[in-house]
């Protein structure tokens, strides 16, 4: 392999590990509604989108490790879907800002999975149309899921936000609060960037307008008005995170480091 193709790896290899640490995060967040949720069928509801937002992250940790491993790398044949989500550090994480925010109430979860998977089914599409079969593959399978989580959680922010004067309070919090870690998710990383250049992957910024006027359809019918234009928060794609990601890694990593190569 050249140095060019090397290269090219690597950045492939970034690119799928940004999109399988942003599922497994979100997940691992969704997971800690398990048995506490409002009513019984919405706290099987939401276990379940966590499970499918795992199953999204393994599908893309595998196929980061078969890259790895074959890439001859100081890493050869040492990587394993395990390894990755287990045995990585903070810094080289890269999921987006959002999905590592605390979860909050009800609206601020509902809200969050929303605004994710609105872009996350945006990026599926395109990801559909890649030259990169194993990517297309991954894509076809996750938009189906995806496509339910959009219902699921616009459907709950329509409720909450044409709801009660409480549940329309709760979800202007929710907007407030999340909102200035969207601008995220239409900032391109390098590898993100050379992938999109290759066919492999997406330009996030042509994802924006699309984006920004399905939550506007739903945020309408909900009666919550758009955020004005603010300051956005970025790094998470190049493994510079909030304070809550260490927190959320400790508790998930603990039995695999405490007791390393431990299987079921």
């Amino acid at each position: 392999m050249n140095a060019v193709q090397h290269q090219s790896t690597n950045q492939l290899i970034n690119y799928i590990l940004h999109l399988a640490d942003s599922t497994l995060i979100l997940a691992q967040r969704n997971s800690e509604w398990c048995a506490h949720g409002p009513i019984l069928e919405q706290d099987i509801a939401i276990t379940n989108i966590s499970l499918d937002l795992l199953g999204q992250s393994r599908n893309f940790y595998q196929y980061a490790a078969e890259l790895i491993n074959n890439s001859g790398s100081k890493q050869l044949n040492t990587a394993t879907e395990d390894s990755l989500a287990y045995l990585r550090g903070e810094r080289e994480f890269k999921n987006l800002l959002l999905t590592e925010l605390p979860n909050g109430d009800w609206a601020q979860t509902v809200l969050k999975q929303f605004l994710f998977s609105v872009y996350q089914y945006l990026l599926f599409e395109q990801l559909g149309k890649s030259n990169d079969e194993q990517l297309v593959a991954i894509a076809k399978k996750s938009i189906k899921e995806t496509t339910y989580h959009i219902k699921w959680s616009s459907d709950w922010v329509i409720r909450l936000g044409d709801g009660t004067d409480e549940s329309h309070a709760r979800m202007n919090k929710a907007i407030e609060a999340l909102w200035e870690y969207t601008g995220e998710l239409f900032i391109a990383a390098d590898y993100e960037t050379a992938c999109a250049n290759e066919g492999i992957g997406t330009d996030p910024s042509l994802l924006k307008q699309q984006w920004l006027q399905q939550v506007k359809n739903v945020f309408e019918e909900a009666t919550l008005s758009m955020p004005s234009e603010r300051y956005m928060h970025t790094g998470g794609k190049q493994g510079t995170h909030t304070e809550h990601l260490g927190y959320i890694l400790a508790e998930m990593q603990s039995l695999q480091r405490t007791h390393p190569g431990a299987q079921w």
